[in-house]
């Protein structure tokens, strides 16, 4: 479920963001995957928008090294909900000042997407996207949490020389960008494949070319792009549902 603030709605907002808005009740998602458990965490990330030096841009963080024996993987600033948190957009508000140093009151939320629920960490995760009106600088929040902040140009992301597809052991294929000196896979390249594809960025690139994934992006059984994912349950192949599953998540945006 998607719904946009009435007040604000999409004045001032750039065609891409908007047809992504419009297009966001039924994301173009690739991958399937099962309902939620009922043990299933809460957790939420930001896919936060703004008007860069390099023109349109998304916020990606890099998780930091000192949370697995291997370098961090990226993903959108997020993670589980806190007691008292006004989930989903309390948690990935507080969670990107946290990891990013986002001023929580610098950003338009401007919709929660379906929640998508990540079978191998337990994970039921709340996309909620946003619009800088007034970007400013970016910066490591928690450098025991987060190595690197990223602004990565749409045009980078939607470059078929920066696109591939990226094999796990499982036998999971799924898609992969290499932007900003990062490989965003599993559950980051799903909804950065669709975001791009529900505002109209996409362009042609070569969808056979498939390569594997590094050891080091394999072991010790990390989910990229999960939040706070961890422990050998992680050794299963990370997927993006579609559909996703039933119902709406606890609070979203008021509807437009």
């Amino acid at each position: 479920m998607t719904s946009v603030p009435g007040e604000q709605g999409t004045d001032g907002l750039p065609d891409y963001l908007v047809r992504l808005l419009d297009a966001a009740v039924d994301p173009p998602l690739r991958h399937r995957m099962p309902k939620a458990t009922s043990t299933a965490r809460r957790s939420a990330v930001l896919i936060l928008f703004g008007q860069g030096p390099s023109g349109p841009d998304v916020l990606l963080i890099e998780k930091s090294a000192h949370l697995r024996s291997h370098a961090g993987q990226p993903a959108f600033p997020g993670g589980q909900a806190d007691p008292g948190d006004d989930y989903p957009v309390g948690t990935a508000l507080r969670e990107a000042q946290e990891e990013a140093g986002i001023d929580p009151e610098g950003v338009r939320v401007l919709a929660t997407l379906q929640e998508l629920f990540l079978g191998p960490s337990d994970n039921l995760v709340v996309p909620v996207v946003g619009w800088w009106d007034d970007p400013r600088d970016v910066s490591v929040g928690d450098p025991r949490e987060v190595a690197r902040v990223a602004r990565v140009p749409l045009a980078d992301l939607a470059d078929p020389a920066n696109r591939f597809r990226v094999g796990h052991p499982s036998g999971y294929i799924g898609p992969a960008f290499a932007v900003a000196d990062m490989l965003v896979w599993g559950f980051t390249a799903g909804l950065l494949e669709a975001i791009l594809e529900a505002a109209g960025l996409a362009t042609p690139w070569d969808e056979d070319d498939v390569r594997p994934l590094p050891a080091s992006a394999i072991r010790p059984y990390a989910l990229p792009g999960s939040v706070d994912a961890g422990g050998e349950e992680d050794a299963a192949a990370p997927t993006v549902a579609d559909p996703a599953p039933d119902g709406p998540p606890t609070r979203t945006v008021p509807p437009r």
